[in-house]
């Protein structure tokens, strides 16, 4: 037995024994699974002691192993775990990653009831008495107790993320601003224009210079940005974005570099598809999901207008880089012509009820084109909700002017029609007082703001997203959605396992009140749209691969209206996610129970 296995084999010594003992992989398939339906009778029969707690996760992980060594996924997902479990048994070892042993430790551990899951990081320093024995008023107090322990250990990590409206934060950011337009040559009025700022995005190797007068930026960093500048990559940060990073690289502003400075792997694998990028990275089929040119359509009621296709800054992690262009260009419009026929294409459909105005980021567009589309799409009677998407609000709140306000104001008329706003805000530290401002005045003139958060590397710590949806609610925004990132091969540095977007969900957004954690976690499936992670009958897990990948299906949000394929998804493992966070000096431990997420 090679050593690598031996906790893998200490975990569940009779499933090694059943493998040794098989001379086939098909007889160790019906072994196995006779195992696991006896061990399943045997519990649920109690004739074993099993607290209800780790019983539920002897059963989730009971219905995983038997998905693992079904014909069906094998067939389906192209991959036999178990011959990789009968090789290593028979012969010692067999030609898997260590993270593939790792997921059938835990595996093994959840059949046979000894997970590490409890007690819990949050439970440190903490007894959690037996309420059963108290009654009245001494229980209540008693449980109270216990839960302003809880409450205190959730505020030990929110401490580790603090938002830019934070006096010591705000002071800071002055003086960012300040060394940004002495290094730009400018003035406190141009700070205030956001014309300024579209103008001198940070785009080229000119812009690059200042940007290095007025942050540091690391030598990877700044390899990156070169290398996507020089072959023309989309790149682009605005002064404002830039102010919101800490002079030198620290913790507080990772996600936020992270966000628009690229790794040199994106880059890199941008560049070998510069030709065919629009085909390889359009990961969500756009391109058979458009129906005429603009237009978008992957729901009954609802449908997406892209006036645009650029933005003010270039987010690393968008879903569209296959179609963004250069920065700030306004000249990236699709024709007017192409937009009339847009509008009478959603006038022509009147199942469509809510339209999504994004792009790239509409509010690259000046305030007289804005004023003429909403203007066309007021006209549209069956178009009860107009949505315009912008991440301007964390880039460009400056954008927010009266002027633009005035023109949302016209069209907006509770009862016949809404105007809404939906954003990208990643992190608490994105915050600050001009983003604050830009969302109270869009709250006096009675316009919702919704945040869609994209779940990366970068923002996946312990409650960093719980602190988010705080700072959020603080100014007026509204949690929407949690989108765990893509399966795309050149997002792969900012992926972050499905198993840790379910644990958040439950051990972290749980804890706070049902008004803050209004976000619901989601995947977008190609072609089709958005699952509803959290309930496991819209997806199963399917197979682990040799590298120790999950493999999911992702059942259609239409499955039981008509029979529609489910859509395979290849994960990154668990594994190297934590060993990411272990670079990032996390203590691997406070995510122990992510190997019981499925």
């Amino acid at each position: 037995m090679a050593k690598r296995w031996k906790k893998c084999w200490q975990a569940a010594p009779d499933v090694y024994l059943l493998l040794r003992e098989s001379n086939s992989i098909d007889v160790s398939r019906q072994k196995i699974l006779n195992y696991l339906n006896a061990t399943e009778m045997a519990f649920r029969n109690d004739f074993y002691e099993l607290s209800y707690a780790q019983f539920i996760l002897f059963k989730n992980a009971l219905v995983v192993l038997k998905n693992l060594f079904s014909k069906r996924y094998e067939r389906i997902a192209n991959n036999s775990p178990l011959e990789y479990l009968w090789k290593a048994a028979c012969k010692g070892d067999s030609e898997v990653a260590d993270d593939f042993i790792d997921e059938f430790e835990h595996l093994f551990r959840g059949i046979k009831g000894q997970t590490r899951v409890y007690p819990s990081h949050l439970m440190e320093g903490s007894v959690s008495p037996d309420f059963e024995k108290y009654k009245g008023r001494e229980a209540a107090v008693r449980r109270s107790d216990f839960l302003d322990g809880l409450g205190k250990q959730v505020d030990r990590y929110l401490r580790r993320y603090p938002n830019g409206l934070r006096p010591d934060i705000e002071k800071k950011r002055e003086e960012n601003k300040k060394r940004i337009l002495n290094a730009f040559g400018a003035s406190e009025k141009d700070w205030k224009d956001y014309k300024w700022h579209f103008k001198n995005t940070v785009r080229d190797q000119k812009g690059l210079e200042k940007l290095k007068k007025a942050v540091k930026i690391t030598d990877k960093e700044e390899r990156a940005i070169q290398r996507a500048i020089e072959h023309e990559i989309p790149f682009a940060v605005t002064p404002h974005y830039l102010h919101l990073m800490d002079q030198e690289p620290s913790n507080y502003d990772y996600t936020v570099r992270k966000q628009v400075f690229p790794s040199i792997d994106y880059v890199e694998t941008m560049i070998s598809h510069k030709n065919d990028r629009s085909i390889t990275f359009d990961f969500m089929r756009e391109h058979d999901t458009s129906p005429i040119d603009g237009i978008t359509r992957r729901y009954a009621k609802v449908c997406i207008l892209k006036p645009v296709d650029t933005c003010p800054q270039i987010c690393v992690y968008c879903q569209r880089n296959w179609e963004i262009t250069s920065p700030c260009m306004e000249l990236h419009a699709i024709s007017r012509k192409n937009i009339d026929k847009a509008v009478k294409w959603l006038d022509n459909h009147n199942q469509i009820m809510d339209l999504l105005v994004t792009g790239g980021d509409p509010l690259i567009m000046n305030n007289h084109l804005i004023d003429d589309l909403l203007g066309k799409l007021a006209e549209i009677e069956h178009l009860r909700s107009i949505r315009i998407a912008s991440r301007s609000l964390v880039s460009v709140p400056q954008r927010f002017d009266e002027e633009l306000l005035d023109i949302f104001s016209k069209y907006h008329e509770p009862g016949r029609r809404t105007i809404y706003v939906v954003t990208h805000f990643e992190h608490p530290y994105e915050l600050c007082y001009e983003t604050a401002e830009a969302a109270n005045q869009l709250r006096k003139r009675g316009f919702m703001i919704y945040n869609q958060q994209v779940f990366t590397f970068a923002n996946s710590r312990r409650f960093e997203t719980v602190a988010l949806r705080i700072a959020l609610k603080d100014i007026g925004v509204d949690p929407y959605y949690a989108f765990n990132m893509k399966g795309k091969s050149e997002l792969s540095d900012y992926s972050v396992p499905v198993a840790r977007i379910l644990q958040e969900r439950k051990e972290e957004a749980r804890l706070l009140p049902g008004i803050f954690r209004t976000d619901e976690p989601v995947f977008n499936v190609p072609f089709l749209g958005k699952n509803h992670m959290r309930a496991w009958q819209d997806h199963e897990l399917i197979s682990i691969l040799p590298g120790g990948q999950r493999v999911y299906a992702l059942h259609p949000w239409e499955k039981n209206i008509r029979e529609v394929d489910s859509y395979i998804y290849t994960d990154v493992s668990i594994r190297s996610y934590l060993e990411k966070l272990i670079e990032r000096g996390e203590d691997i431990e406070d995510y122990r129970s992510i190997w019981y997420y499925y």
